[in-house]
């Protein structure tokens, strides 16, 4: 396999994940460095994030404001110049109907964006349903949005973005190379503090030592998939193109 390396900068991108930090997770280092180039990053978020938390006594509503505003935070740190949009649908209980398709290719539309990146709804063995649904919700909204006849009543232009970027990907083809943007990406992470015991191994109590394993594996991440493609550090997709 000869893996496609880097897009020309798009104008504009679009992210689709499934919960709060997971576009940071997948595909932050990439948005940062289109960021940098004058990219206007915009994320949609499909649910609310509420069962993002091992606490049984948790105030679910408290939680779901709260990973809101670390995701905002986490996209201006990225450097996103875009929108940051929550559709709320409830952890956990994502699912690819008409009327999320709905919602997603009215942003898509609004938007315009010349890429647009989501999960890989065809990736083997997942485990969480929500990834899956997202992933097919992103590529189902995408024909939505390019076809004129899908949707009519939402008086808005069709659009049809050029690239597709599927990550967590299963057959990664594509690179994009990240190098100097890995700290972007940590710090936007590092936004999500809700998130710290559940998906960072990082306690309360932390004097830094375990921040710093954390940045210290997402770096190596970065360096390991850059390996794979000669590069210093990247960010694997599956890209289909022409949409």
């Amino acid at each position: 396999m000869n893996p496609k390396i880097n897009l020309a900068i798009p104008n504009r991108a679009l992210a689709i994940g499934a919960h709060p930090d997971d576009i940071d997770f997948q595909c932050g280092a990439t948005l940062a460095k289109w960021a940098a180039a004058g990219c206007e990053v915009s994320y949609l978020i499909c649910t609310d994030g509420q069962k993002g938390t091992w606490d049984p006594n948790e105030d679910l509503g408290a939680l779901v404001s709260t990973r809101q505003d670390e995701q905002r935070r986490a996209a201006k740190a990225i450097g996103a110049t875009g929108e940051v949009v929550f559709l709320g649908h409830t952890d956990g209980e994502l699912e690819n109907t008409r009327s999320v398709r709905f919602q997603i290719v009215e942003w898509i539309r609004r938007l315009k964006p010349n890429v647009v990146l989501g999960h890989d709804p065809w990736k083997r063995y997942r485990l969480h349903p929500d990834h899956r649904a997202a992933g097919f919700l992103c590529v189902d909204s995408i024909v939505g949005a390019r076809d004129p006849h899908f949707f009519p009543e939402q008086n808005l232009a069709h659009h049809r973005p050029d690239a597709l970027l599927l990550f967590e990907a299963d057959e990664a083809d594509h690179f994009e190379e990240v190098t100097g943007f890995g700290e972007h990406k940590v710090n936007a992470l590092m936004q999500h503090v809700s998130q710290f015991i559940t998906t960072m191994d990082i306690q309360p109590n932390d004097d830094g030592t375990q921040a710093e394993a954390f940045r210290h594996r997402i770096l190596s991440q970065l360096a390991a998939t850059g390996s794979l493609a000669g590069l210093s550090q990247a960010e694997a997709y599956k890209i289909i193109e022409p949409l």
